[in-house]
């Protein structure tokens, strides 16, 4: 025990779980943000297929979503496979396994943050940068990204808080190794199966509960302090 009261094993799940939806949040970011242009700006064939198996993890069952992931990126699997074997990267049973199935559970959330936002910027503000010569990519960079880092923000937070309470995928793909893959949720879980646990776990709830607020606050912070930036007034 530290002077907190917990204990190593709990320490050591709390900052595994922040890690992992730290890698979650940065992983998913660059994808969603392209997701996200494509479901608000595109027009092509498909879209509509594109958007239901973006936002399918929101309505699977989180197990269903681990077993699809254990399939693909197991060490048997067809992508799982081929990491293996031509990078040597192993995912399924591994923390990095974890961070891709509290990536995956999160990135609907990313995604519809990002491009509501996208979807409410001015365009005029974007054709009238391309009329001075700028081209789609600048345009991009300099008018549309300034003007969406709140959504961008508000969608990171809420990948971040929602890989923090990732359990059914993890749990499946990944199992509850302690040290290795056992989260703040899979560790409640274990610790609600031992006899004398409940303690224990209703201590690492408050500390989940208390970690998923600050990241909400945080969110409605920093994307206070961004929009007052875009506009002073």
């Amino acid at each position: 025990m530290d002077m907190f009261g917990l204990s190593d094993e709990e320490w050591t799940a709390i900052l595994l779980s922040l890690r992992i939806s730290f890698v979650a949040m940065v992983a998913s970011l660059p994808l969603g943000i392209l997701v996200a242009l494509l479901l608000a700006r595109g027009r092509f064939w498909g879209k509509s297929i594109l958007n239901g198996i973006v936002h399918l993890p929101l309505i699977l069952p989180p197990v269903v979503t681990g077993f699809i992931l254990l399939i693909l990126f197991g060490r048997r699997g067809p992508i799982g496979s081929l990491l293996d074997q031509y990078l040597g990267i192993v995912l399924s049973f591994r923390w990095t396994g974890a961070a891709l199935a509290c990536g995956v559970m999160g990135f609907p959330l990313m995604v519809r943050s990002i491009r509501l936002s996208i979807e409410a910027v001015d365009r005029k503000l974007e054709e009238a940068a391309g009329t001075l010569g700028a081209s789609p990519a600048l345009v991009f960079l300099t008018v549309t990204l300034p003007l969406i880092i709140p959504g961008i923000i508000t969608g990171m937070i809420l990948c971040f808080a929602k890989a923090m309470g990732e359990f059914g995928a993890t749990i499946t793909f990944v199992s509850n190794i302690p040290g290795e893959t056992q989260t703040l949720s899979t560790a409640i879980y274990t610790f609600t199966q031992v006899p004398g646990g409940d303690a224990v776990a209703m201590r690492l709830t408050l500390i989940s509960i208390a970690i998923s607020m600050l990241a909400l606050l945080a969110s409605e912070f920093l994307a206070y302090l961004a929009g007052r930036r875009i506009d002073p007034e």
